[in-house]
């Protein structure tokens, strides 16, 4: 039976290497996002390496002080801090060599062509750096030594376009702008995957970054020959200086594994993301496989009886075909792996492109490409199993007529089957939307899963119906092609619907994401025209405006109101001991009703300006709060009664607490508190085109601020969403471009299985061109019906997105309507293009030798 197995896939290379084509997309999905995820892990871990390269470290307890705003590096935890003056402490430790405060803050670096340098998604952050510095390397320069000196990090440098001995502007922390000198550049041995670090004197960081006296942490640096046994003792005589119960001592080895699990995580879940579209991608390219063999086993009927009539039993009929698939399974998967090597290097050549350096080597380990292999192999397997039972099972005597009539199977069970999954999956898409169960994601998912395999179910169903309204103008303009291409696609509704169905899946899963977005965009631009009512909305590319911006706005002439909101995070709760810190919004009760406008519960907001404060329902909700509740606010200074004045609903200000400015000052102190953004109304009489010059001229020596109005504030926010959205949609494309090759394979098969069928005609005077019409025909019927069905499902389960997702900003549904339209077209240019080859390859047929084929 091997030998069979092999010589049935020599003899039929284009049928086999259409399904190995199905099976390498899909596993190369898969092996792509091991390999990415290891580089990206590798990338990472480096630059943990790089920023944590200290022996020991002297840290802040995890569990920051009452009253305390926790600080953070750009790994790990949030945790109390520690004072500055601690590492001269240190220093004096024996086998210290240095102790250095790691300073860390804000800095936004102005480049040679005069705009912040931004790069793409990725940080722009400050830090200090000191003469012999144990983690740096001062490739060229020197480093600065005053206020008005910076040394690049080495991408910083080449992002930017500057020099050494260029002259620049940045802002330091939240209002620091000053003009700079580029001394020196510095490198820490590993890719910076696009950040900008710009890096200063220690007294510049020091008073930038840790006004008041403290850091997240010290890195203590001793002999570069240190053993383990060294530092281990070193952290115990660091610890007996230190002798403070809120200061952690811990080994540089310990940090680093800390931070590079915290960024395992994050990776994990990136990680994941790909990997449902990679099973996607599978699962679609399952239904080309079983198609594949369906067909296959079609036409091999007869000498599947030849093999059971000379000895083979049912069960080597099948493990034959069995056999077939698991060599297109491991075939495809090892192409599939070196594809999605190939593919995530062509990806690393781009952002390296893009200033985005990876490190690491694009490969996969050993168990990462056992996965990949039996997933592949396995999901070919699987596929062929139906078929495979089919040829098992077929009467060796019936096989063998001269005239093999395949008996179709009742439709019935499938029907009833499928209009039982499609029920419950309505069922518990309503129980999503209704309201009436915390996890309204999870009975979404749930449904979404049941549709959409009920769908499946009953495609075949209502095939036949749907296809013949579908090829009604084909059958009325293009005869006779219009209706032999209508008997082709009914005659088997199964195989009609299992090439529709896998376009059908990509098709549904892109109609919902373009459902998504388009809510998406709705609903913001709802919020923006029922809660912002300014004329211009300030904000910071840093999601940070500077306090002397804020100041400078609220001091301007033409300006009738400048109201900034601030943010911090406060111990909020009934009483001191069920406070937890939150986070928090302040701005002028007046701001109310003026330049911004929300929506009110329950209760009034008339009783800010007296002390008052305003809670999110949602957090009203989880934590049992309403009108009246008295709340207790921890502070440095004690605690501060606030009451409920207000339940509010607003995506605009999305924080569980709002207060008027003077409370917030008094419950927050300076140092915590982050200028988010700042609405400017004009005064009366006063054009909103001078509002937006004097504005402007006031923002420009903030090189990251920007004045937005209504519109212009939408159309930003869309843009954000629409560049999320883009990568679903490539994502997705890859599902898509396998059902198309389904249809192809179909198409290719079709034309095999009906061979003398092709000969007949052409015999009785049916042309070339009119064949590859009706081929033509049959595949843009067979690609509009699944992109129509997925269309159909797609917008249905999306619709009941912002039922499910209200709280967060959901709140507007919209269809594109034009989009999903364009995309049923798009199907009909798929189907043409699906059918070239299939098309070439029938009109080449000879008619003779078509007519003898048995």
């Amino acid at each position: 039976m091997v030998r069979v197995t092999l010589r049935e896939i020599r003899a039929h290379l284009v049928r086999f290497a259409l399904s190995v084509l199905a099976v390498l997309l899909g596993v190369a999905f898969v092996t792509g996002t091991f390999s990415l995820r290891a580089m990206l892990a590798d990338t990472f871990g480096s630059i943990v390496e790089s920023s944590s390269q200290g022996d020991v470290y002297v840290r802040g307890a995890e569990s920051a002080q009452d009253g305390e705003e926790p600080s953070a590096g750009p790994f790990g935890p949030a945790r109390g801090s520690v004072p500055v003056a601690l590492a001269e402490e240190v220093a004096d430790v024996d086998g210290v060599t240095a102790a250095l405060p790691d300073f860390f803050g804000s800095v936004v670096l102005v480049g040679a062509d005069g705009q912040a340098v931004v790069n793409g998604q990725a940080p722009s952050f400050g830090g200090a750096v000191v003469e012999d510095d144990p983690a740096a390397e001062l490739v060229a320069g020197r480093v600065p030594t005053a206020g008005d000196e910076v040394a690049l990090e080495t991408t910083a440098l080449e992002t930017s376009g500057l020099a050494i001995g260029d002259t620049t502007t940045v802002v330091i922390g939240a209002d620091d702008v000053r003009e700079v000198t580029v001394v020196g550049e510095v490198n820490y041995g590993n890719p910076m995957v696009g950040t900008t670090l710009v890096l200063v004197d220690p007294a510049t960081a020091e008073e930038a970054f840790a006004p008041d006296g403290a850091v997240p942490s010290i890195a203590v640096y001793t002999d570069d020959d240190a053993t383990a046994a060294d530092i281990d003792a070193l952290v115990e005589r660091v610890r007996e200086s230190v002798g403070s119960p809120d200061v952690e001592v811990l080994t540089g080895e310990e940090v680093r594994d800390e931070a590079n699990e915290a960024v395992q995580q994050v990776i994990g879940f990136l990680g994941t993301f790909l990997l449902v579209f990679a099973f996607i991608s599978l699962f679609v390219g399952a239904f080309i496989i079983a198609n594949t063999f369906a067909m296959s086993v079609r036409q091999r009927q007869r000498e599947f009886a030849l093999l059971r009539a000379v000895g083979a039993s049912p069960l080597q009929v099948m493990a034959s075909v069995i056999a077939q698939a698991a060599v297109v399974g491991l075939v495809g998967s090892a192409a599939g792996v070196g594809a999605g090597i190939g593919l995530v290097a062509v990806l690393r050549t781009i952002l390296e492109r893009m200033g985005m350096a990876l490190s690491g080597q694009v490969a996969v380990t050993g168990r990462e490409l056992a996965i990949a292999m039996a997933v592949g192999t396995v999901v070919s397997m699987l596929a062929a199993a139906v078929p495979a039972r089919r040829a098992a099972t077929t009467p060796p005597v019936e096989a063998m007529r001269d005239d093999v009539v395949v008996t179709e199977r009742s439709l019935r069970t499938r029907a009833v089957v499928g209009a039982v999954l499609l029920a419950g999956g309505a069922l518990a898409v309503y129980r999503a939307t209704s309201g009436a169960t915390e996890a309204p994601g999870t009975w979404l998912g749930v449904g979404t899963g049941a549709v959409l395999v009920g769908a499946l179910a009953v495609a075949p169903v209502i095939g036949r119906t749907v296809l013949g309204v579908l090829a009604a103008p084909a059958v009325a303009a293009l005869r006779p092609m219009g209706r032999l291409a209508r008997g082709n696609v009914t005659r088997n509704p199964r195989r009609t619907a299992n090439t529709a169905g896998a376009l059908m899946i990509g098709m549904a899963l892109v109609s919902a994401c373009a459902v998504l977005a388009a809510s998406a965009t709705a609903s913001t631009s709802s919020i923006v025209a029922t809660e912002a009512r300014a004329d211009l909305t300030v904000q910071s590319a840093t999601f940070t405006v500077p306090p002397q911006a804020a100041a400078a706005l609220t001091d301007l002439e033409l300006a009738g109101r400048a109201d900034a909101t601030v943010s911090g995070r406060a111990d909020v709760g009934t009483s001191d001991e069920d406070a937890e810190s939150m986070r928090i919004l302040g701005l002028p009760a007046s701001a109310f009703g003026e330049t911004i406008d929300i929506r009110v519960v329950d209760g009034s907001l008339d009783g800010l300006a007296d002390g008052e404060v305003a809670v999110q329902r949602t957090t009203a909700d989880e934590e049992g709060w309403e009108v009246g509740t008295d709340l207790v606010i921890a502070t440095d200074q004690g605690e501060v009664a606030a009451r409920v004045g207000a339940v509010v609903e607003s995506q605009l200000l999305n924080a569980p607490v709002i207060m008027d400015r003077a409370l917030f000052d008094a419950v927050v102190p300076a140092a915590g508190a982050t200028v988010l953004s700042v609405f400017v109304d004009a005064a009366d009489g006063v054009p909103q085109a001078d509002l937006r010059e004097a504005v402007e001229t006031a923002l420009e020596p903030y090189v990251v601020l920007t004045a937005q109005d209504a519109e212009e504030l939408t159309s930003s926010l869309a843009d954000q969403v629409d560049q999320a959205m883009v990568i679903l949609y490539a994502l997705l494309g890859l599902s898509v471009i396998i059902a198309v090759l389904g249809i192809v394979n179909t198409l290719a098969l079709a034309v095999i299985e009906r061979t003398r069928e092709i000969g007949l005609m052409r015999a009785v005077g049916l042309g070339r061109l009119q064949l590859a019409v009706t081929i033509t025909i049959e595949s843009v019927l067979t690609a509009v019906f699944g992109t129509l069905l997925g269309v159909l499902i797609g917008v249905a389960l999306a619709s009941a997105l912002p039922s499910v997702y209200a709280d967060q900003g959901l709140s507007e549904l919209a269809v594109p309507w034009s989009m999903l339209a364009a995309i049923v077209v798009l199907s009909g240019v798929v189907g043409v293009l699906a059918a070239l080859w299939p098309a070439v390859r029938a009109t080449r047929l000879p008619v003779l030798q078509a007519v003898a084929t048995d």
